[in-house]
Protein backbone atom coordinates (compact mmCIF):
# COMPACT_ATOMS: atom_id res chain seq x y z
CA UNK A 1 0.00 0.00 0.00
CA UNK A 2 0.95 3.50 -0.32
CA UNK A 3 1.42 6.19 1.88
CA UNK A 4 -1.26 8.04 -0.08
CA UNK A 5 -4.30 5.68 1.08
CA UNK A 6 -3.36 5.88 4.35
CA UNK A 7 -3.37 9.61 5.21
CA UNK A 8 -7.26 11.07 6.13
CA UNK A 9 -8.64 12.66 3.53
CA UNK A 10 -8.53 16.78 3.39
CA UNK A 11 -12.31 17.68 3.54
CA UNK A 12 -14.44 14.39 5.25
CA UNK A 13 -17.66 14.29 3.11
CA UNK A 14 -19.48 14.43 6.35
CA UNK A 15 -17.97 17.84 7.64
CA UNK A 16 -19.90 20.41 9.43
CA UNK A 17 -19.57 23.32 7.14
CA UNK A 18 -17.46 25.03 10.10
CA UNK A 19 -14.71 22.14 9.32
CA UNK A 20 -16.99 19.68 12.67
CA UNK A 21 -16.80 15.93 12.26
CA UNK A 22 -20.78 14.64 12.64
CA UNK A 23 -20.60 10.80 12.97
CA UNK A 24 -23.35 8.52 12.34
CA UNK A 25 -22.65 7.84 16.05
CA UNK A 26 -23.29 11.05 17.87
CA UNK A 27 -26.46 12.11 15.24
CA UNK A 28 -27.84 8.82 16.70
CA UNK A 29 -27.01 9.03 20.24
CA UNK A 30 -28.50 12.45 19.82
CA UNK A 31 -31.67 11.11 18.19
CA UNK A 32 -32.41 8.38 20.77
CA UNK A 33 -31.42 11.30 23.45
CA UNK A 34 -34.41 13.26 21.68
CA UNK A 35 -37.24 10.48 21.87
CA UNK A 36 -36.30 9.83 25.22
CA UNK A 37 -36.94 13.21 26.13
CA UNK A 38 -39.80 13.24 24.13
CA UNK A 39 -38.16 16.62 22.50
CA UNK A 40 -38.78 17.83 19.23
CA UNK A 41 -36.12 19.44 16.48
CA UNK A 42 -34.75 22.27 18.80
CA UNK A 43 -32.70 19.98 21.07
CA UNK A 44 -31.79 17.51 17.55
CA UNK A 45 -30.12 20.64 16.03
CA UNK A 46 -28.60 21.50 19.22
CA UNK A 47 -26.51 17.98 19.18
CA UNK A 48 -24.86 18.93 16.49
CA UNK A 49 -21.88 19.58 18.81
CA UNK A 50 -20.45 22.49 17.24
CA UNK A 51 -22.71 25.18 15.31
CA UNK A 52 -20.49 27.68 16.92
CA UNK A 53 -17.54 28.35 14.65
CA UNK A 54 -14.26 27.57 16.88
CA UNK A 55 -16.92 25.20 19.19
CA UNK A 56 -14.97 21.80 20.79
CA UNK A 57 -17.55 18.96 20.20
CA UNK A 58 -19.00 16.92 23.04
CA UNK A 59 -18.51 13.58 23.71
CA UNK A 60 -22.16 11.84 25.09
CA UNK A 61 -22.59 14.25 27.87
CA UNK A 62 -25.26 15.99 28.01
CA UNK A 63 -26.74 18.85 30.28
CA UNK A 64 -30.32 18.52 29.43
CA UNK A 65 -32.93 16.72 31.01
CA UNK A 66 -32.74 13.59 31.77
CA UNK A 67 -36.46 12.45 31.41
CA UNK A 68 -39.63 13.43 30.05
CA UNK A 69 -41.26 16.57 31.80
CA UNK A 70 -44.49 15.60 33.52
CA UNK A 71 -47.26 17.58 32.59
CA UNK A 72 -51.45 17.26 33.13
CA UNK A 73 -53.10 14.22 31.59
CA UNK A 74 -55.54 15.26 28.81
CA UNK A 75 -58.89 16.24 30.05
CA UNK A 76 -61.81 14.78 27.61
CA UNK A 77 -65.46 14.68 28.97
CA UNK A 78 -65.35 11.66 31.11
CA UNK A 79 -61.74 12.51 32.45
CA UNK A 80 -60.78 14.11 36.22
CA UNK A 81 -59.60 17.64 36.75
CA UNK A 82 -56.37 17.81 38.01
CA UNK A 83 -56.35 19.65 40.37
CA UNK A 84 -57.10 18.39 44.54
CA UNK A 85 -59.40 19.65 47.34
CA UNK A 86 -57.71 19.28 51.46
CA UNK A 87 -60.04 16.09 51.40
CA UNK A 88 -58.33 14.27 48.34
CA UNK A 89 -58.09 14.40 44.95
CA UNK A 90 -61.53 16.03 42.97
CA UNK A 91 -62.96 13.83 40.41
CA UNK A 92 -65.56 15.57 38.84
CA UNK A 93 -69.18 16.95 39.97
CA UNK A 94 -71.78 15.10 42.46
CA UNK A 95 -74.16 16.00 39.63
CA UNK A 96 -72.41 14.34 36.96
CA UNK A 97 -73.27 11.39 38.60
CA UNK A 98 -76.98 9.41 38.86
CA UNK A 99 -78.71 8.40 40.86
CA UNK A 100 -78.76 4.76 40.02
CA UNK A 101 -75.66 5.27 37.26
CA UNK A 102 -72.42 6.52 37.32
CA UNK A 103 -69.72 7.73 35.41
CA UNK A 104 -66.41 6.76 34.39
CA UNK A 105 -62.81 8.91 35.39
CA UNK A 106 -60.95 7.91 32.95
CA UNK A 107 -57.43 9.54 34.02
CA UNK A 108 -58.04 8.47 37.38
CA UNK A 109 -59.03 4.87 36.15
CA UNK A 110 -62.12 5.38 38.98
CA UNK A 111 -65.70 4.76 38.49
CA UNK A 112 -68.23 6.32 40.96
CA UNK A 113 -71.89 5.37 40.89
CA UNK A 114 -74.89 6.66 43.53
CA UNK A 115 -77.02 3.44 43.42
CA UNK A 116 -79.58 5.26 46.19
CA UNK A 117 -79.50 8.71 46.28
CA UNK A 118 -76.62 10.54 48.15
CA UNK A 119 -74.60 7.36 48.15
CA UNK A 120 -71.52 7.30 46.16
CA UNK A 121 -69.32 4.03 45.60
CA UNK A 122 -65.83 4.21 44.07
CA UNK A 123 -64.21 1.13 42.19
CA UNK A 124 -61.50 0.61 39.98
CA UNK A 125 -62.08 1.77 36.27
CA UNK A 126 -60.24 -1.25 34.77
CA UNK A 127 -61.66 -4.38 34.12
CA UNK A 128 -61.08 -7.37 36.33
CA UNK A 129 -61.19 -10.13 33.27
CA UNK A 130 -57.97 -8.72 31.28
CA UNK A 131 -57.23 -5.49 32.76
CA UNK A 132 -59.50 -2.90 30.09
CA UNK A 133 -60.49 0.21 30.83
CA UNK A 134 -64.35 -0.02 31.91
CA UNK A 135 -66.29 2.00 29.43
CA UNK A 136 -69.77 3.17 30.66
CA UNK A 137 -72.57 2.69 33.27
CA UNK A 138 -75.53 2.15 32.45
CA UNK A 139 -78.47 0.03 32.96
CA UNK A 140 -77.45 -0.06 37.07
CA UNK A 141 -74.33 -1.61 35.86
CA UNK A 142 -70.70 -0.91 34.82
CA UNK A 143 -69.72 -2.33 31.72
CA UNK A 144 -66.18 -3.41 30.18
CA UNK A 145 -66.94 -3.17 26.40
CA UNK A 146 -64.06 -5.01 25.53
CA UNK A 147 -65.62 -8.39 26.86
CA UNK A 148 -69.24 -7.43 27.77
CA UNK A 149 -68.37 -7.82 31.45
CA UNK A 150 -70.98 -6.29 33.46
CA UNK A 151 -70.77 -5.33 37.28
CA UNK A 152 -72.91 -4.14 39.97
CA UNK A 153 -72.83 -0.90 41.00
CA UNK A 154 -73.29 -1.36 44.32
CA UNK A 155 -70.73 -3.32 44.72
CA UNK A 156 -68.05 -3.63 42.18
CA UNK A 157 -69.11 -7.24 41.67
CA UNK A 158 -69.69 -9.17 38.20
CA UNK A 159 -73.20 -9.51 37.33
CA UNK A 160 -72.20 -10.94 33.68
CA UNK A 161 -69.44 -11.75 31.41
CA UNK A 162 -66.52 -13.36 31.28
CA UNK A 163 -64.74 -11.35 34.41
CA UNK A 164 -65.33 -13.53 37.57
CA UNK A 165 -63.63 -11.23 40.19
CA UNK A 166 -65.39 -7.58 41.56
CA UNK A 167 -63.75 -4.43 40.55
CA UNK A 168 -61.37 -3.44 43.66
CA UNK A 169 -63.29 -0.59 45.90
CA UNK A 170 -61.55 2.77 45.68
CA UNK A 171 -62.45 5.23 48.43
CA UNK A 172 -64.33 8.84 47.55
CA UNK A 173 -66.32 11.35 49.53
CA UNK A 174 -68.26 14.18 49.14
CA UNK A 175 -66.49 17.37 49.45
CA UNK A 176 -68.63 20.49 48.78
CA UNK A 177 -70.10 19.83 45.20
CA UNK A 178 -67.39 17.39 43.95
CA UNK A 179 -67.00 13.54 44.69
CA UNK A 180 -62.87 13.19 45.61
CA UNK A 181 -60.62 10.30 45.71
CA UNK A 182 -59.90 10.01 49.05
CA UNK A 183 -57.27 7.88 50.40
Amino acid sequence: MSDDTMAPPTSPPDAAPDGLMRDRRSVLRCAAIAAMVGASAPILAACGGGDTPGATPTTGTSTGPTSAPTTGGSTGPSSAPPSSAAGGKVLGPVADIPVGGGKVFTDAKVVVTQPTAGQFKGFSAVCTHQGNPIGSVADGQIICPFHQSHFSITDGAPVSGPAQTALPAVNVAVNGTNVVQTA
